[in-house]
């Protein structure tokens, strides 16, 4: 049985987030298109020892039983008795706080690497299930790719891939709290909604101008009024050659789509110095 194990945990980016009211559970109905992307961060796994215990590069997050890669563990290990302990090693490369499931990335590595480690035989389903008790995103950072997503963000329905897409990511110098800007959001302050049917049919006909005219996050009718940052990034984004920018999750990070590496690239070089966490990023495969 294996010892240690070196896991990879991508980053989740919304190319649309459509909200279409609030449920009965208190939760947001949702329909959206989320992707994974390179940026991502690196997840290391030993057994040993007697408890589960967290270590991480980055002093922001929590290395007790706050940090949902901890209450992965925990709610693994509590479901099949292993009593045998758990050192995580969390290289952090996802900004914090960026609205692209940083937290729930790295548990479902962690759900992943359990089921690897202690042989417990979950399918890709099984898992997906048991993650959604840790958070909505979880399910997806499980199974990978790209996908519709409704309800809370866990019915999933797996896209073909398609393109390549070639995006420049810029957040902010400044955290949003996902459930204040689900608590200002009001339906009727939006325009303009995504049209998820037609970016499918244009992602599967590999037509990025096609699927770039129907990407729109609702959130941004919250988050640019607490973050106005978001609104220059994405004008600045524009100005630099994006095909669309757009505000992932609930913010406060910001993604441009270019039509090649090369563009993308130039526009990194030249907004960089302005954000310090800029990033030049891809669709991950």
């Amino acid at each position: 049985m294996k010892k240690q194990l070196e896991i990879e945990a991508p980053a989740k980016i919304n190319l649309t987030l459509k909200v279409l009211g609030k449920r009965a559970d208190g939760y947001h109905e949702l329909e959206s298109i989320m992707q994974q992307i390179s940026l991502r961060d690196k997840i290391i796994l030993e057994r040993g020892g007697q408890a589960i215990k967290i270590k991480s590069n980055s002093h922001m997050i929590p290395e007790d039983e706050e940090n949902l890669a901890y209450k992965a563990a925990q709610l693994l290990y509590t479901k099949f008795s292993i009593k045998e302990g758990l050192r995580i090693y969390i290289e952090k490369n996802i900004p914090i706080g960026a609205g692209l499931a940083g937290g729930s990335t790295d548990a479902a590595a962690v759900m992943i690497g359990i089921n690897d480690l202690h042989n417990l035989g979950l399918g890709k389903n099984e898992l997906m299930e048991i993650g959604l008790n840790i958070g909505s995103d979880v399910p997806f950072c499980i199974m990978g790719g790209i996908a519709l997503a409704k309800g809370r963000g866990e019915v999933l329905t797996a896209l073909n891939k398609g393109l390549q897409l070639e995006m420049l990511l810029v957040k902010p110098d400044y955290q949003l709290s996902t459930g204040a800007v689900y608590r200002e959001f009001k339906r009727e302050r939006v325009n303009q909604s995504p049209d998820n049917k037609a970016f499918i049919e244009a992602w599967l006909k590999y037509d990025i101008i096609g699927l770039t005219q129907h990407m729109q996050n609702d959130l941004e009718t919250v988050s640019i009024k607490m973050c106005p940052d978001i609104k220059i990034i994405k004008n600045k984004l524009n100005a630099l050659g994006a095909i669309k920018s757009l505000m992932s999750g609930s913010g406060p990070s910001v993604i441009g789509v270019f039509a090649s590496y090369e563009e993308a690239r130039e526009a990194w070089e030249r907004i960089k110095g302005q954000y310090k966490e800029t990033y030049l990023i891809s669709s991950y495969n």
